[in-house]
This record gives structure tokens, C-alpha cells and sequence, in this order.
């Protein structure tokens, strides 16, 4: 009989301490529900013993949560057409607070950046989206911790994590990228024309100066081309050196006479050839008189 009493208030003892005993993770805090009124004492990680029948415990959990916003579309100030999506990362910092004043803080704090995250996309500019991501991050975190704070909620970071955009939107950003850089290049060229431009002036005044420098400056051009193996080279020739050729060339102090032009013989006094030559002296001719005239 005795056996039997000892052996019930054992097993009464175990079914106490098994509905008394409850075990706290490090992670968690554990709130005590009496009889529906929650405890202030809240029970640290360990073993936590309740009043059977009386206590009931609520474990909550004090890890960062992290918390994707679905991707919201929004319309930026200046009249583009976006879909933004983000992070946030929030965690639990009074017990009492997240138990009591929100139903499901998960939810609620799911809610709250999504609505932060329209209004953020509204009051903000494409540009300020794409480039200027930490300060729109500063304020979406301020805007979803104003109510967090009433809940037991601090909100550790909130992120923006991509930006979509319109097909058309993205082809006129890509064509305005290449005019800028095209118009970087152009500048630069012009530049770099501008510096050659004075380099070669010096270089000029510096020839002008020392025409031998010329002729230097063309052999070494030479032997530059012929460095290539080319078939055939075309050699320039300046015209200062031509002027330099002509100057230093000696000239002659008085030109050179003609010789005298050859004289014109009279026909009258002509001899003819053959005579002369057989050393004959030709006839002179007589006149005509009366008989030949009748005859």
C-alpha cells in the first residue's frame, strides 16, 4: 500500500515538473502569462518554472529578422515608371511591447515598409534611385522605424536592392550614355590636338632657326619608313632646303656675249659657184645695141 502511495505521488511529481519546467533558448526571451496577465518579470535563457494550470509561456525571438518588401511600381517624380524592391532588416528589442501592442509584428512591419517604400519611390527623382541610394535608404529606414518603435521593433537597415525600368527608358539612358562619352572623346581629341598644335609651333621656330634641323628631321623619317621594309618610299623633298641650295649656289658676275648674227650677201655681186671655183673670172654683161634691137 505504501509502495503504491509513493509510487502515485512520484508520478504526480513528474507531471508536475513536466508541465512546470520549460526550457529558454539563448536566442529567445520567455513572457509569463498568469491566468492572461502577462508577468514584467521576463524569464532569460535557461530553465523557466511555471505554476501548473496557472502560467502560461510565450517564447520570443531576439534575432535580427531579415525581410524581403515585395517589388512595388511607383511612379518617380519626375513621371518615370519603376519597380523597386528591397530589404529589411529589423529585430526585437522589447518582448512586452511585441507581444502585447502588435498582433504579428512580422507582418505588420511588412505592411509598413511596403507603403515607406511607395512613398520613398514618389517623392524621389530616377536619378536619386539609380545613383544616390543611401540616403533614400536613410529615410525609407526612418520612415518604417517611427511605428516600429511603438511595437518593440528597431529596424537595424533597410536596402534598396534593384530598380526596374522601362525597355524605352533603358534604349534613351544607353544613347544619352554614348553622347557623353562621345562628347568626352571629342574634347579630349580636340585637346590633344590643341597640345600638338603648340609643340609643333616650337618645333617649327626651332627649324626656322637651324635649317640643318630640317634635314634631320627628314633622315630620321627615312630611316623610320624603311624600318617597315617597304617596296617602295617616297621621298619628300622641302622647299627650304631647295631655297637653302639656291642661295649657297655661286653665279657668274657678267653674262656670256652672243656671237654676231651672219651677213647677208648682195645678189648683185654674187659670183656664181663654178667659176670661182675653177679660179675664172665671169663676164660682164654688155648692153644691147640698135642692131640687136631690129634684129
Amino acid at each position: 500500500m505504501v509502495v503504491e502511495i509513493l509510487s502515485a505521488v512520484a508520478v504526480a511529481g513528474g507531471a508536475w515538473l513536466a508541465t512546470s519546467l520549460r526550457v529558454v533558448k539563448q536566442y529567445e526571451r520567455g513572457l509569463i502569462f498568469r491566468f492572461g496577465r502577462v508577468r514584467a518579470t521576463i524569464r532569460e535563457p535557461g530553465l523557466a518554472l511555471l505554476v501548473p494550470f496557472a502560467d502560461r509561456i510565450q517564447k520570443v525571438n531576439m534575432q535580427i529578422i531579415t525581410m524581403p518588401i515585395p517589388a512595388q511600381d511607383g511612379i518617380t517624380r519626375d513621371n518615370v515608371s519603376v519597380r523597386v524592391d528591397a530589404v529589411v532588416y529589423f529585430k526585437v528589442i522589447d518582448p512586452v511591447l511585441a507581444a502585447i501592442n502588435v498582433q504579428d509584428y512580422r507582418s505588420a512591419v511588412g505592411q509598413v515598409a511596403q507603403t515607406s517604400l511607395r512613398s520613398i519611390i514618389g517623392k524621389s527623382e530616377l536619378d536619386d534611385l539609380l545613383s544616390n541610394r543611401e540616403r533614400l535608404n536613410e529615410g525609407l529606414e526612418l520612415m518604417i522605424d517611427s511605428p516600429a518603435l511603438d511595437w518593440g521593433i528597431h529596424i537595424d537597415r533597410v536596402e534598396i536592392k534593384d530598380v526596374a525600368l522601362p525597355e524605352s527608358m533603358k534604349r534613351s539612358m544607353s544613347r544619352q550614355a554614348e553622347a557623353e562619352r562621345e562628347r568626352r572623346a571629342r574634347v579630349i581629341s580636340a585637346d590633344g590636338e590643341l597640345q600638338a598644335s603648340y609643340k609643333l609651333s616650337q618645333a617649327a621656330a626651332t627649324m626656322a632657326d637651324t635649317p640643318a634641323a630640317m634635314q634631320l628631321r627628314l633622315l630620321e623619317t627615312v630611316v623610320q619608313v624603311s624600318a617597315e621594309k617597304n617596296s617602295t618610299l617616297v621621298l619628300p623633298f622641302p622647299v627650304e632646303l631647295l631655297r637653302f641650295l639656291d642661295a649657297n649656289t655661286p653665279r657668274a658676275s657678267t653674262p656670256a656675249a652672243a656671237p654676231p648674227a651672219p651677213a647677208v650677201p648682195d645678189p648683185a655681186l654674187a659670183v656664181p659657184d663654178a667659176a670661182e671655183a675653177n679660179g675664172q673670172v665671169a663676164p660682164v654683161p654688155r648692153e644691147p645695141d640698135d642692131a640687136d634691137l631690129r634684129t
